[in-house]
C-alpha cells in the first residue's frame, strides 16, 4: 500500500533521502553480517506478566522467526496491505510481528495494553483490521475475550511462537513483493479529536527516521539498547530504530518495574535507553546513587516533558552519560536537542535546534527537515519571543492520517508542512523551544489521553450534565486527567469514584480514567460553545 503522492515520492527520491530498500531487506542484511550477535531479549519478568518463559534470540534465529510467522500467517490467508492489530507487551514476537505481518505483504498496527473495548472498536472502525494478536491472561484480564467480542479474528501470543518454530516456505514468501514506499507500520496518536487516529509510515518514512535519531544521540554498531517504553507508538520506536541502526541488541522492559529497570541498567552492559524525566530525577535522589555504577551508559534520550538542566548535568558528572532532549509525535515529527547541535546544558532542556533554517549548519549535519512556526495568521514567526504553531516537513513525515481524507486540508499547510498542533516560541536565531499545545490532549506517563475523548465518556454516566476534562500536573507521570463536572442534581453529584466506576464497566482504558474531580456550576465557553480551558487550568492552580 502506497500512501504518499506520485511527487512526494519523486521529490525524495530525486534529493537521495528515499531508496528501494526496505526494513526487510536491512533486517536480512543484519542476519548475514552478526548472525550469532543477540537480537532481542525478553523482559525478565515475562513470565509473571503473561505466564510464558524469557526468552532471548540471535539475529539469524530472529530472521528465521520472521520468516517463519510470515510464512503461517500466509497459510491463514493474510492479504496484501492487510492491516493485522497486536496489543501486546514488549515481548521478542511483537518485534518480529512488525517484520513478519511486512513480510507477508500485510501492515502492523500495535496498540498500547491499556486499550479497552471502545478504543479496539475505533481500531477496526478506523482501519477495517479484523485479525488481532494479543495474549489470554496480562494482569488478570483476558484480551483474547475482550476482541473476540468486539468481532476480531483472534491469535493468542501462544499461536504465534508455534509459528515461528516452524520452517518457513520461501517459495511462498517469494511471491510477496513490497515497495519501499508500502507501508510498514501502522500506529495511533491521539489529539483534538475524540478517537485515535491512524499514523501510517511507510518504510522509506522510518529509514528516514532512523537516520535521524541514532545519529543525533550517537548510536554505534553492536549497541545494547534497554526498551522501557510499549512498542506501540513513536516513544518505543526510538529504542527498535536504534536498535535496528546499530544492529545491536534490543534489551526489553515494559510496563515499567522501576526496581527491575533500574537492575537492567546496571547488569546487562546497556548503552542506550529512552527515560521519562520523573524516573532520571528518581534516580538521581535515590538514597544508594552514590553506589550505582552506570558507566556502560553512553546516552539516554528523554521526552514527554522538558528534562531538568540540573538531571543533565548529574549524570554527566556522575556517570559522563548525555542526556537528549527530545520532541516527536507518532506521524513522524521530531526534534532532538542532543549533545551535538545543543551542547551547553543550559540551553538543552528548552533550545531545540532550527533545522533546516537558511544559512544554519549542525554539527549532527542533519538534512532534509524544514521546520517554520506560524502564527494564527499563518505568519511565519522570526523574532525572538514570537510564539507561533511549529509546522514540519521532511522525509520522515508520514502522508496523512489512515482513510481520514476529510483531515487532510487541516493536517498540512498548502506547500506540504505538516501542522503539528503544537506551539513553540523563537529562542534565538538558532533554537525554537516548546511552548504549548495547541492540541487538547493530556499526556500522562508518555500517553496520550484526548480530553475530548474523555469528556465524551464521563458524559455518558447518567448523573453528568456536563464535562469538561483538562491537564493537571504531576510529578510522577508528567499530567494526569482532571474532570469538571456539572452535575444533574447538585445535592446528590456523582463522586470520582461513581464515574471511575461507571468508565471501567463500559471498557475504558485504565490510564485515560480521571484521577481528580472538581465540581462546577456552568462549563465556560466563548460565543461559538469552546470550552476555555485555560480558566479551567488556572482554577486549579489557586484551589
Amino acid at each position: 500500500m502506497i500512501l504518499h503522492s506520485a511527487s512526494t515520492i519523486d521529490h525524495y527520491t530525486a534529493s537521495g533521502f528515499w531508496g528501494s530498500k526496505t526494513l526487510l531487506d536491512l533486517l536480512a542484511q543484519h542476519v548475514a553480517d552478526v548472525p550469532q550477535r543477540p537480537c532481542v531479549v525478553d523482559t525478565p519478568d515475562r513470565a509473571e506478566l503473561i505466564g510464558t518463559p524469557a526468552t532471548a534470540v540471535t539475529w539469524q534465529q530472529f530472521g528465521a522467526a520472521v520468516d517463519a510467522i510470515a510464512t503461517g500467517l500466509l497459510r491463514r490467508g493474510l492479504q496484501k496491505d492487510e492491516v493485522v492489530v497486536a496489543q501486546l507487551p514488549n515481548v521478542w514476537e511483537l518485534m518480529a510481528l512488525y517484520f513478519a505481518v511486512a513480510r507477508a505483504g500485510g501492515i502492523l498496527s500495535p496498540i498500547a495494553m491499556q486499550w479497552r473495548d471502545s478504543e479496539l472498536r475505533n481500531v477496526a472502525e478506523a482501519s477495517q483490521a479484523r485479525r488481532y494478536i494479543g495474549v489470554k491472561d496480562f494482569k488478570g484480564f483476558d484480551h483474547i475475550a475482550m476482541a473476540q467480542h468486539v468481532g476480531y479474528e483472534t491469535l493468542a501470543l501462544e499461536e504465534i511462537t508455534a509459528m515461528a518454530a516452524q520452517a518457513p516456505d520461501p517459495a511462498l514468501l517469494a511471491r510477496v513483493k513490497l515497495d519501499a514506499n508500502d507501508i510498514f507500520s501502522l500506529c495511533w496518536s491521539s489529539g483534538t479529536e475524540s478517537h485515535s487516529k491512524g499514523c501510517p509510515m511507510s518504510h522509506n518514512n522510518w529509514f528516514s527516521q532512523m537516520r535521524l535519531i541514532p545519529e543525533v544521540v550517537g548510536i554505534q554498531e553492536g549497541d545494547r539498547v534497554l526498551a522501557p517504553a510499549p512498542m506501540v507508538n513513536m516513544t518505543g520506536a526510538v529504542a527498535w530504530m536504534s536498535w535496528l541502526a546499530g544492529r545491536g541488541t534490543l534489551l526489553l522492559h515494559h510496563p515499567i518495574n522501576v526496581e527491575l529497570l533500574i537492575r537492567q541498567m546496571l547488569t546487562e552492559n546497556v548503552q542506550f535507553t529512552i527515560l521519562v524525566p520523573a524516573i532520571l530525577n528518581m534516580i538521581l535522589k535515590l538514597p544508594n546513587v552514590d553506589s550505582l555504577d552506570l558507566s556502560s551508559i553512553r546516552s539516554i534520550a528523554t521526552g514527554s516533558a522538558p528534562p531538568s538542566r540540573w538531571s543533565m548535568e548529574e549524570f554527566k558528572r556522575r556517570w559522563n552519560i548525555e542526556i537528549c532532549n527530545l520532541w516527536g509525535q507518532t506521524e513522524g515529527t521530531g526534534l532532538i536537542a542532543g549533545p551535538l547541535d545543543v551542547p551547553d546544558f543550559a540551553q538543552r532542556s528548552d533550545h531545540f535546534p532550527w533545522w533546516g533554517k537558511p544559512g544554519v549548519e549542525w554539527p549532527s549535519k542533519v538534512q532534509g527537515i524544514q521546520i517554520k512556526l506560524l502564527d494564527d495568521a499563518d505568519v511565519e514567526c522570526t523574532q525572538p519571543g514570537q510564539v507561533g504553531e511549529l509546522v514540519y516537513r521532511g522525509p520522515n513525515v508520514f502522508a496523512g492520517y489512515y482513510r481520514r481524507p476529510d483531515l487532510a486540508q487541516n493536517s498540512f499547510t498548502a506547500d506540504g508542512f505538516f501542522r503539528t498542533g503544537d506551539y513553540f516560541i523563537v529562542r534565538d536565531e538558532r533554537h525554537v523551544g516548546f511552548f504549548d499545545r495547541k492540541k487538547d490532549i493530556i499526556i500522562r506517563g508518555g500517553f496520550n489521553i484526548s480530553a475530548a475523548e474523555v469528556e465524551n465518556l464521563v458524559l455518558t454516566h447518567p448523573g453528568v450534565q456536563e464535562a469538561a476534562a483538562v491537564a493537571v500536573p504531576d510529578e510522577i507521570m508528567g499530567e494526569k486527567t482532571c474532570i469538571y463536572v456539572v452535575p444533574k442534581d447538585k445535592a446528590h453529584p456523582p463522586t470520582l469514584e461513581d464515574i471511575v466506576a461507571h468508565l471501567k464497566q463500559i471498557g475504558v482504558a485504565v490510564y485515560k480514567l480521571p484521577e481528580r474531580i472538581e465540581y462546577i456550576d456552568a462549563i465556560p465557553r466563548n460565543p461559538v460553545g469552546k470550552i476555555l480551558k485555560a480558566q479551567l487550568r488556572q482554577r486549579i492552580t489557586k484551589a
